[in-house]
């Protein structure tokens, strides 16, 4: 007899939830948990198994795009679940974000056949922004550097060894992504690439972001933030937490 609290069972198509905190800084009182998906192994039931509702969008997608979905949102239940006992998925709001608890911060990603999600109580971590990219070859890096990167950074590429340069613009697209996820629902306003810039990054994984635009009155142009990353088969894995 399960529990009550114990989930449904995971579908074919996701390999057992991880724990394992796979970034530099261990954030206290969050949960990250992730996943491997395999699309191919989707069940045409495993929504309805897993008692996850998917958006009209998601059930007209291809197995891909449900796939990554549900991976997400499991990984997010689970987490929600670890966190405070809930049982709960967080729907999918106006933004086309996730919706969480009131008192619940969290972000959710996936990239090709992994997906995560990390979640903690406000009062904790007003702000938390995760963003999962499958690292640029130097090819395409070289042609997309200059819709993502400003004047500044590419000044700061340029002058970076070259073996860095899918690296650099692959870290600055994620923590750019990681940041908007982070802030966006402490001001509500939409902001892009152009509106912030990385100042600094190690291979140690840390990284340091600097606001371009005032998004409200507490964050303002020249606000300073930091982010953390980490590399693992071929993704980039990219985390911004603002502190209660």
């Amino acid at each position: 007899m399960p529990g009550m609290n114990s989930l449904p069972l995971l579908p074919a198509c996701c390999t057992p939830l991880d724990a394992h905190w796979p970034l530099p800084q261990a954030l206290a009182n969050s949960v990250l948990l992730s996943t491997h998906f395999n699309p191919a192994q989707l069940a045409a039931d495993d929504f309805q198994r897993c008692a996850i509702e998917p958006p009209a969008s998601i059930q007209r997608s291809v197995a891909k795009r449900q796939a990554e979905f549900l991976a997400g949102r499991l990984c997010a239940r689970a987490a929600l679940q670890r966190l405070e006992g809930l049982d709960c998925t967080p729907p999918i709001g106006e933004d086309r974000a996730p919706v969480w608890p009131a008192h619940i911060c969290g972000s959710i990603t996936h990239s090709t056949g992994r997906a995560a999600a990390i979640v903690a109580r406000k009062d904790q971590w007003r702000g938390l922004g995760m963003d999962l990219e499958n690292l640029l070859n130097p090819e395409r890096a070289r042609r997309l550097a200059g819709e993502i990167l400003t004047a500044p950074e590419m000044q700061r590429m340029a002058a970076s060894p070259s073996e860095h340069l899918a690296l650099w613009v692959t870290l600055t697209f994620s923590v750019k992504e990681s940041l908007f996820k982070a802030l966006y629902p402490i001001v509500q306003q939409r902001f892009y690439f152009e509106h912030a810039e990385v100042l600094e990054w190690n291979e140690a994984g840390q990284v340091r972001l600097r606001l371009l635009q005032d998004l409200s009155s507490e964050w303002r142009n020249g606000t300073q933030l930091d982010a953390q990353f980490a590399l693992q088969d071929g993704q980039l894995l990219s985390l911004v937490s603002i502190p209660g």
